[in-house]
């Protein structure tokens, strides 16, 4: 059996520790504040880009780029690698085309070799727990093939679900109407939203408080977590540039659930463009995403 290894984009959020510990190709996708672009090896802290963003700069987001992708791609089949790409949400970006692109193209050069491309109809860390159980059965022994069948079975069992402080970041995105950000922002509306089964992103609900938001969060997996409630092993956390507000997250996580092994990290540019600061999101294994 030809050895495999796993590959994502930067907006799978996972913690670079353990992308360095499990060997994971990490695909990026860039950024730019008017004509400075930044991605790749040229990259903001979370804490200088949302400062930016704070500031009132703009930035707007790019997919990952193909050629890079196919080199990536290329390194790993010249070392009789095979590849299984998760690939961030297809409905929010043309990464997981581009890396289509990359595979067949490589493919044609080499035709022994093996790419699976997964689109994976997640983002963030929703992404990144996909990666994180792709890379658990890897180890367990699976093979390409085993690990790619685990991974679309679980797809939409990976609920994602976040809330933003400042509405107008998703009116900029045409998630919301100017009106309702107005509204909102107005009436200390913050809206939970999620990401649906194809991949999209769309409003669950709405509280008043940014308190009462957060903890919506926790409700919200305690009414569709099912028969994963024992089965849950691990939970992720992503925020912005601070950790107050997802470090209380994951105190009712635990208070109510009892897990223990909870992963946070900052959320990556590409999605806190669209989020803005104040962005904190839940992910975890559900019976279903809503």
């Amino acid at each position: 059996m030809r050895k495999f290894v796993i590959s994502s984009d930067t907006t799978c959020d996972l913690p670079e520790s353990y992308v360095r510990e499990h060997d994971i190709d990490i695909h990026s996708l860039y950024y730019r504040f008017e004509d400075d672009i930044y991605g790749g090896e040229r990259q903001l802290t979370a804490e200088e880009f949302f400062n930016r963003v704070r500031g009132g700069e703009m930035p707007t987001t790019m997919a990952t780029n193909p050629e890079e992708s196919k080199e990536l791609f290329r390194k790993r089949i010249e070392k009789g690698e095979d590849i299984l790409h998760i690939a961030f949400a297809s409905a929010l970006s043309s990464s997981y085309q581009n890396a289509c692109i990359a595979a067949n193209e490589l493919l044609e050069e080499y035709p022994d070799a093996r790419i699976i491309v997964i689109d994976s109809k997640a983002a963030s860390m929703g992404e990144g727990l996909i990666v994180y159980k792709a890379v658990q059965k890897m180890e367990e022994g699976a093979t390409l093939d085993e690990v790619a069948a685990y991974v679309n079975e679980i797809l939409l069992h990976v609920a994602h679900h976040f809330t933003v402080d400042d509405l107008f970041h998703l009116h900029r995105g045409g998630r919301v109407s100017k009106a309702t950000a107005i509204v909102g922002t107005l009436a200390g509306i913050k809206p939970n939203l999620c990401v649906n089964d194809e991949g999209g992103l769309e409003s669950y609900t709405k509280v008043r408080g940014r308190k009462k938001a957060l903890s919506t969060l926790v409700d919200t997996m305690d009414k569709l977590v099912g028969s994963y409630r024992d089965r849950n092993d691990v939970i992720m956390i992503v925020h912005d540039d601070t950790t107050q507000d997802a470090e209380y997250v994951a105190s009712l996580v635990k208070e109510r659930f009892g897990i223990e092994n909870i992963i946070m990290n900052s959320i990556c540019p590409t999605i806190g463009a669209h989020t803005g600061p104040g962005v904190v999101g839940l992910f975890f294994m559900a019976d279903g995403r809503k």
